[in-house]
């Protein structure tokens, strides 16, 4: 009888490492605010990020907080504290400075105020995700004159809700779904 495979999932972080995540996070905070000679508020950190990103720094209205992916931490947790940190708080340290809506993601201020950090300014990681959970979007068949195309679930919800219209990047027709691929 053959063998099952079944994925072997890595463990998150850990409550300890999360307070070495926390710490690193309020240290570069403390660095920028140093070098910038204005105070920088800690900002609440939170490990409930999924999928492919490392991290992700968010604002709604007046709330900051930096969320952090704490299955990619447990895999590359060196390198996070050295690369995904450091690349989170500059995006803070930005959008203090300059305001988000002023500049580009990872635009000259961004990547200046990562060399402030003693970070290289690496806009991704290049991590092998082998492990991790993911979050999968189905997929549609659609159509335009020269090939079938698969759209995200948003993509798809979009057009039925008739918010969006797709062209084709080659062709430039408009893409419509493949009856049979509901």
């Amino acid at each position: 009888m053959p063998e099952t495979c079944t994925p072997t999932y890595i463990e998150p972080i850990n409550q300890q490492q999360q307070a070495l995540v926390i710490e690193k996070t309020r240290q570069y905070i403390e660095l920028a605010s140093d070098f910038y000679a204005r105070p920088f508020k800690n900002i609440d950190v939170l490990f409930n990020l999924s999928g492919r990103n490392a991290g992700m720094y968010r604002v709604c209205g007046q709330q900051r907080w930096i969320r952090y992916n704490p299955y990619i931490f447990a895999r590359y947790f060196t390198d996070g504290l050295h690369t995904t940190v450091p690349h989170e708080v500059a995006h803070y340290v930005t959008d203090r400075l300059y305001s988000l809506k002023k500049i580009r993601p990872h635009g000259i201020e961004w990547k200046n105020v990562m060399h402030v950090l003693g970070a290289k300014p690496q806009v991704t990681g290049n991590y092998s995700l082998a492990g991790i959970p993911q979050r999968r979007q189905k997929r549609y068949a659609y159509q335009c004159e020269c090939r079938q195309h698969q759209i995200s679930a948003i993509r798809h919800r979009r057009i039925v809700n008739k918010q969006a219209k797709y062209y084709c990047k080659q062709c430039k027709q408009l893409i419509e779904a493949v009856a049979d691929s509901f």
